[in-house]
Order: structure tokens, then sequence, then C-alpha cells
């Protein structure tokens, strides 16, 4: 864990993973396992194209991670519901 890009992805992982094992201890799981594979990777992609030093394009990956963590996976953040 060297660089700014290692840290951030690792921190974005961990939050899925969370996000994983709480909603797999649901009565009923509202997300599927394969769900969770894109931005799994994208973290990984992120991770290895910042660190390659195209820290635009890493950017860009990993907002669209958040991007797909909140519409597909339909995360609402607490502050903001109504």
């Amino acid at each position: 864990m060297e660089t700014f890009w290692d840290w951030i992805t690792v921190f974005a992982f961990a939050g899925l993973l969370t996000l994983l094992m709480q909603r797999s201890s649901e009565d009923e799981p509202r997300d599927k396992l394969w769900q969770y594979i894109p931005p799994a990777v994208g973290c990984a992609v992120a991770n290895y194209v910042g660190n390659e030093g195209y820290d635009i394009v890493a950017a860009i990956i990993l907002g669209s991670v958040i991007g797909y963590i909140f519409i597909v996976l339909k995360v609402k953040l607490p502050f903001l519901r109504q």
C-alpha cells in the first residue's frame, strides 16, 4: 500500500464488502452475488490504471464504480433520506 490509488480502492472495496455482508444477512437478500463483481473488478482496474500513472482514467473508472453502487445496488445515504 504505497500509492493514493492503493488506499482509495481498498477503502472502496472494503465498503463494497461491508455492503455485501450486510445485505447477505437479510432474510430476503435484495441483491445477487454476481452484481458485486463489476464494482470489485472496477476497483482492481482503477488501482492498476492509477498506479500506472493514468490518474484521470483511474478517477473516471472509480467514479463509475461509485455510480454503479448507487444506481444498481441502490445504496441510500442516511443523511439524504426524506
